[in-house]
């Protein structure tokens, strides 16, 4: 039987194929635990020009393309990127994270926004994603990603990021109504996006709903999962074999609802034991994750031995290695570069570890 090496190894973890390793990538693997990345951020003190110039996004997607060779290239981006084009504004400042002013708060505002038309307020999207096709040829896959619906509301709902979320929460319990109605319009604009970023080059598509970990299971039932899976349906009637990955931050409590947004793999953060998150989900759900980033500070020995004791977990079908959130600002980068190293050889290493 012959392989076919001309399907990036995380399609083929994706599609379900029994693998002697996992495919490897990292959550926010582009940026700023990357000394190349820091120096071109003091160049660019904007990170939305970071981020949608199209030479710039696409510099940083490859730095650690170029670094490590992770098996997953993904766009530089951000979760609200969509939103001005359906008429939430928003900043991103270096010391604050993103601000969206006003919030949205009103039936009015919520009644003036509009459908996105991608091709006029996300071009550079293509263009980035068309490039990093072109730079990484059948080597890698190249991940897209969107914000899922409960997340980019409570953005702009609180106007910023938040510890205690209480102004979509009080709209969710006060006026559901209107949160629905919100809720509803960016589904149906993340899915047009989605499909945007897939028609541009896209292999695989990410969506983090990371702050739907804040909802008790009863609302997350209510206000999250509907909008995800109205995502996912959009995004598979016209695109069915073009892999979603669903993550959310703080899961554990919601894990096997998750499974019910129709994404193909369920990335699991560090709360979870990657063999009890495998039972929960059942034989035929993807998994990703599911490290610890703090992990990464260990020695390599422990770092090996977290690495080996995930993948053993997970199994050979199915899997694809990252950690359980985005990798953390002070990450020495020789332990990224030992973290990808150790994945790759993940087959012999466990013959040896046995």
């Amino acid at each position: 039987m012959t392989v076919n090496t001309q399907v990036p190894y995380l399609l083929r973890a994706a599609r379900g194929e029994v693998l002697d390793r996992p495919p490897v990538w990292m959550m926010r693997q582009a940026g700023r635990y990357m000394k190349v990345y820091r120096e071109l951020r003091d160049r660019y003190p904007n990170f939305r020009d970071r981020s949608e110039k199209v030479e710039l996004a696409v510099e940083i997607s490859l730095q650690p393309w170029k670094a490590f060779q992770p098996d997953g290239v993904i766009l530089f981006s951000d979760i609200l990127t969509p939103l001005p084009g359906i008429g939430i504004p928003f900043d991103i400042i270096e010391s604050k994270g993103p601000v969206i002013e006003p919030a949205i708060r009103s039936q009015e505002q919520i009644d003036q926004l509009h459908p996105i038309e991608p091709e006029e307020s996300l071009p550079f999207i293509r263009e980035i994603l068309q490039t990093l096709r072109q730079e990484v040829g059948d080597k890698a896959a190249v991940l897209g990603f969107v914000g899922a619906p409960w997340t980019l509301a409570a953005y702009a709902i609180e106007g910023k990021s938040s510890k205690d979320y209480v102004n979509i929460k009080r709209m969710a319990f006060c006026e559901p109504a209107m949160l629905h109605q919100l809720l509803a319009k960016i589904a149906d604009a993340i899915a047009v996006y989605a499909r945007y970023q897939i028609d541009s080059g896209a292999q695989v598509v990410q969506m983090f709903d990371s702050w739907a970990g804040q909802l008790s299971p009863q609302d997350y039932e209510t206000f999250a999962l509907p909008y995800q899976q109205r995502v996912v349906q959009q995004v598979k009637a016209t695109h069915p074999d073009t892999p979603m990955i669903l993550y959310i931050s703080g899961s554990a409590g919601v894990l096997e609802r998750m499974g019910k947004s129709g994404v193909d793999i369920i990335s699991v953060d560090w709360t979870v034991d990657m063999a009890e998150a495998r039972a929960r989900l059942g034989a035929n759900m993807g998994v990703q994750g599911n490290m610890d980033p703090c992990a990464l500070y260990g020695s390599k020995d422990f770092i090996r031995d977290r690495i080996l004791d995930t993948i053993r977990k997970a199994g050979k079908r199915g899997h694809i290695m990252n950690l359980g959130h985005g990798v953390l600002p002070t990450t020495p980068e020789e332990n990224v570069a030992f973290f990808f190293e150790t994945a790759k050889q993940a087959d012999k290493l466990l013959a040896t570890h046995a």
